[in-house]
């Protein structure tokens, strides 16, 4: 009994207080102005009525946080959001800083059931008195009104949200009737996790685990007692108390959480004191202030490409019709996007990038590498050797996706694609081009005259360097080892460029912009057009997959929060060229690392079978290499990124020195790029089973020649009469030394068979045969050369409207 008498004032009071609170209600909603507290009557009973007749089915939706995009193995990569938020369980909650905010918002938490009615009566009064609206909200109070406001905001329902929060008295009393229903469906701890998962702790920190990496550097876990104070006291104001603005206003809101804390008993009077005693400004130095989604990621180009990719890619429209719709899902979803990156290989690329190139030279250099898996279209590793704090241009990707606008030259690597016609159109691997000879100080210029097609060059013509002096009658396997620009000009053009061009198209090469490749000859034939390091490894992964593109993906798997499934589209694959096609021109391109000449010799010292081929710009400002095995592809971009004039070419890469591979005098595919490559390659293809590349078919070794009229002896008239009847196609070639009439037919090119509907060149007689030489002559030209394809010409490129000009490519 003397329990209960000491107990009599408190019962009391607490009865009073209910009173008031009754008629409070009632006087409230029946829209009355208080007299006097006794004024109750039918005007309380018609209040209470309007109370039960409020909403009181209240629901806790799921809060928007951030999404999870991982790598191959579960690493974290990056957490896109709109709000710095992440969930985490009261367990992975420090106690110090649920007593913190339980002391300074709502003492009586534990006890109450959504409404204290003690602070809420003594509140009401005061609000009474002074005509304001006023809190004594409890925590379950609290979170309902921000999850009320969360919830607009997620809709897009910005009158909704500025209601949420209004000072009125509907307001609060809807506010109330809603947190009565959260205390009957949901435990304390529930309610609480909530709250602190929910509520804004200033400087961008939504709930306490971001503001506690944000202010402390530390996850929520490991909040002491002050820290904890700290962040309990910005929620308040969270601008006012912001320590990083307003250090002073912090504290001194801290050491009032802490007295509470005493008050109420969390905390002793020594562990008060003890912090107490250490400034806000020393509390902040470990801080990690949230920076962009891809700026605190720990691939940050691969970070900034993925969020493009997830709101423009065809294959993501299962999260969302429109960018912006995309955009909201991932930011507030919870989703966990699983990509593709191998992190191993990701890290040995940006190493080997980074050996030739060192992020932040003096000498403006800039690599980059892409690397895919042929048949699927799996992005496994992008890297490049740039600072992203100072640039976040993608130097590996389309404009569409971060890149830029047209992408880099890529010389010689372009040769791929007429070999890949050649084979089409029925030319033998054996088969052999009648190159014009060249050498770097007298190039030979292809005129307007010979080309087939509207993909030719303009007057006066198309001068075409070799590196080396040579030309005659070059073998396919000869002209692609050793990069024979004037080969591969002439075989473009016998062909026909647009049907080269053709070719580009259908195995998915495009500018950066995502415009085809320029139609001029240089772009088709040499490499004068733009292209972006990922689009031309997926290209080339094509003959490695046999034929089949399939477009480039980075995107593993999509579950939701709940761990449900997505169901992510396939990437979209197609047989683009014949099988046996890819099988030679494989076969045509491991010359370049194998052959004793190759211009990529040394770049591969596995026993793997690989292929590929390298490219340089004529002004050796760029530095291509772009090969495969069966299984893996990879392109390697090197190149200076600064531009020595406005708009003219970028500055070359002679006599630039590159880390470990020192400093080089004259710089080629196979000087730089050729050897990261192999690098690469060799850490992508590590502990996978050694594959052969197919042999090459019949059809494929021995072509689809037809044999060639007999016009020897014959005048021009007549020769191109037959020839054109036969269906080929004639040019007058060059005046030989020959025992036929003069002015007559002595010989052809090719010489026996040809393509059928191939260019036949005819070589005129002079009318006599030179008389031996005491010193050594070359060999004459016999009547029936190997079989061949004949030589046509290419254009000037012509600049882009923007950015350098494009300088002429050579291997």
């Amino acid at each position: 009994m003397e329990g209960r008498a000491h107990n009599l004032p408190h019962v009391l009071r607490l009865l009073t207080g209910l009173v008031v609170l009754s008629a409070l209600m009632g006087l409230l909603m029946a829209g009355l102005a208080i007299p006097a507290i006794g004024a109750g009557g039918s005007a309380t009973k018609s209040g209470v009525q309007a109370f039960n007749d409020l909403p009181s089915e209240f629901t806790v939706s799921p809060l928007a946080q951030q999404s999870r995009i991982v790598d191959a193995s579960n690493k974290l990569i990056a957490n896109p959001y709109d709000e710095n938020r992440i969930i985490v369980p009261l367990k992975n909650i420090s106690p110090w800083m649920r007593k913190a905010q339980i002391a300074i918002e709502d003492s009586r938490f534990y006890e109450h059931g959504g409404l204290d009615v003690r602070g809420f009566t003594r509140a009401m009064v005061s609000n009474f008195s002074s005509g304001d609206v006023q809190g004594a909200s409890t925590i379950t109070q609290q979170y309902v009104k921000i999850t009320v406001q969360e919830n607009a905001l997620r809709r897009d329902d910005k009158e909704a949200a500025k209601a949420a929060v209004e000072k009125t008295y509907t307001r609060k009393l809807q506010e109330l009737k809603y947190a009565l229903d959260v205390e009957r469906n949901y435990t304390k701890d529930q309610i609480l996790t909530g709250y602190l998962n929910l509520v804004y702790y200033g400087d961008q920190a939504y709930g306490v685990e971001a503001a506690a990496q944000n202010y402390f550097g530390i996850s929520a876990g490991k909040l002491n007692l002050g820290q904890a104070a700290l962040l309990a006291g910005i929620v308040q104001q969270p601008t006012k108390f912001n320590p990083v603005l307003n250090p002073k206003d912090s504290q001194a809101r801290r050491n009032a959480v802490l007295d509470r804390m005493q008050v109420v008993g969390s905390a002793t009077a020594a562990e008060v004191a003890a912090a107490k005693k250490v400034p806000v400004a020393a509390m902040l130095g470990n801080r990690k202030p949230p920076k962009g989604v891809c700026q605190r990621s720990s691939e940050p180009f691969f970070c900034a490409y993925m969020m493009e990719y997830l709101q423009k890619s065809p294959q993501m429209a299962v999260l969302g019709k429109t960018p912006a719709e995309r955009l909201k899902n991932i930011n507030q979803g919870g989703l966990v996007i699983k990509t593709t990156l191998n992190p191993t290989l990701q890290k040995a690329t940006l190493a080997e990038l980074t050996k030739a190139v060192p992020i932040g030279n003096r000498s403006n250099l800039g690599a980059a590498s892409t690397v895919l898996e042929p048949g699927t279209g799996k992005i496994l590793a992008m890297a490049q050797a740039t600072d992203f704090a100072k640039s976040q241009l993608n130097l590996n990707v389309d404009q569409k996706y971060g890149g830029s606008q047209y992408g880099f030259q890529f010389g010689s690597t372009a040769k791929m694609y007429a070999l890949v016609t050649a084979l089409e159109s029925g030319m033998p691997l054996s088969g052999t081009v009648d190159a014009p000879t060249a050498s770097p100080s007298s190039p030979y210029l292809f005129t307007p005259s010979v080309m087939k097609d509207k993909c030719g060059t303009s007057p006066p013509g198309w001068k075409v360097e070799n590196d080396y002096k040579s030309g005659g009658d070059l073998s396919l396997a000869k002209m692609t080892a050793e990069s024979i620009n004037t080969a591969f000009a002439q075989l473009v053009i016998d062909l026909g460029g647009c049907k080269v061009h053709e070719t580009m198209n259908r195995m998915g090469l495009h500018q950066g912009d995502g415009k085809p490749i320029d139609t001029a000859i240089p772009a088709i034939a040499l490499g004068a057009g733009v292209v972006t390091p990922m689009t031309i490894a997926n290209s080339y992964a094509t003959l490695a997959a046999r034929g089949k593109f399939c477009e480039p993906t980075p995107i593993d798997s999509i579950t939701t929060s709940n761990g449900k499934a997505i169901k992510v589209p396939p990437t979209t694959c197609k047989q683009v060229i014949q099988a046996d096609v890819a099988d030679g021109v494989n076969a045509l391109l491991q010359g370049p690392l194998r052959d004793p000449r190759g211009t990529a010799k040394g770049s591969w010292t596995s026993s793997r079978p690989a292929a590929g081929k390298t490219g340089t710009t004529n002004a050796h400002n760029q530095s291509w290499f772009v090969g495969y095995t069966p299984q893996r592809a990879a392109a390697v971009w090197v190149g200076n990124l600064k531009i020595s004039k406005p708009n003219g070419d970028l500055t070359t890469l002679n006599g630039k020195c590159f880390g470990t591979y020192g400093c080089k005098k004259s710089v080629f595919g196979g000087t730089i790029a050729g050897p990261v490559w192999g690098k690469i390659m060799t850490a992508a293809t590590n502990g996978l089973p050694i594959v052969p590349f197919t042999t090459p078919s019949e059809r494929v070794k021995n072509g689809n020649y037809v044999a060639i009229p007999d016009v020897i002896g014959n005048s021009i008239g007549t020769a191109t009469s037959k020839l054109e009847g036969a269906g080929f196609k004639v040019k007058v070639g060059s005046r030989v030394d020959s025992s036929v009439t003069e002015g007559r037919v002595a010989s052809t090119s090719p010489g026996s068979r040809a393509m059928a509907g191939g260019t036949i060149t005819l070589l005129i007689s002079r009318g006599f045969t030179a008389q031996p030489q005491t010193q050594t002559q070359s060999k004459p030209r016999t009547n029936t050369p190997k079989p061949t394809v004949a030589v046509p010409t290419i254009p000037t490129f012509p600049k882009p409207t923007k950015g350098p000009k494009p300088p002429k490519p050579t291997g």
